[in-house]
C-alpha cells in the first residue's frame, strides 16, 4: 500500500468519526486536523472546568484515542474521583464501551505527562477496529470522562 493509499484510509476513518461524533452530540468544537504525525481528529470537551480535548489519531501505525489537558487541577480531580470510587478507569471506559455496543472490550491506558506539558490519558485500540468502532472508543472515551471530576459544569467538590 502507498502511503497516498495509507494517507486516504486514515482520512477516511476520521471523517466517519467525525460524522458519527457530530451526531452524538456530545462535543463542542470538531475538527480534522493536520499534525507532524499526520492527520488526527479533535473533539472539544462539552462542558469541562478547563480546557480538556479528545483525539483520534494513528501513532506509530496503531490506533489511539486520548484525552489532553494543560489544566493540572482537571487532571487531578479525575484522578481523585478514580481513587474515591474504587474502580479502575480502564473499568469506567470498558463499561462505556459495552454501553456503546462493543463487546470483548480490553481497555489499557497510559496516563503521564507529556513534553508539550499536557496531562495525557492515552488508550490503543484494537488492531482490527472498524471505523465505526473507532468512533465508538471516542464516544466512550467522553461518557467515562464526563463523569469524573470537573469535566462538567455541574460537578460538585
Amino acid at each position: 500500500m502507498t502511503t497516498e493509499d495509507q494517507d486516504a484510509l486514515i482520512t477516511q476513518t476520521l471523517e466517519t468519526c467525525l460524522t458519527l461524533a457530530r451526531e452524538a452530540d456530545v462535543f463542542d468544537e470538531m475538527s480534522i486536523q493536520a499534525n507532524s504525525s499526520g492527520h488526527r481528529l479533535v473533539a472539544m470537551a462539552r462542558g469541562a472546568a478547563a480546557e480538556a480535548l479528545y483525539t483520534v489519531e494513528q501513532i506509530e501505525g496503531r490506533w489511539m484515542v486520548l484525552m489532553l489537558t494543560k489544566d493540572r487541577w482537571l487532571s487531578e480531580s479525575i484522578e481523585a474521583e478514580v481513587m474515591h470510587n474504587g474502580d479502575s478507569l480502564e473499568e469506567l471506559i470498558e463499561e462505556e464501551l459495552i454501553d456503546l455496543g462493543l463487546d470483548s472490550v480490553e481497555v489499557t491506558m497510559q496516563h503521564y505527562r507529556d513534553d508539550d506539558f499536557r496531562y495525557v490519558f492515552k488508550s490503543p485500540l484494537p488492531t482490527n477496529a472498524t471505523d465505526t468502532e473507532i468512533a465508538t472508543w471516542l464516544l466512550g472515551y467522553e461518557a467515562a470522562f464526563k463523569q469524573l471530576g470537573d469535566m462538567t459544569e455541574d460537578q460538585e467538590d
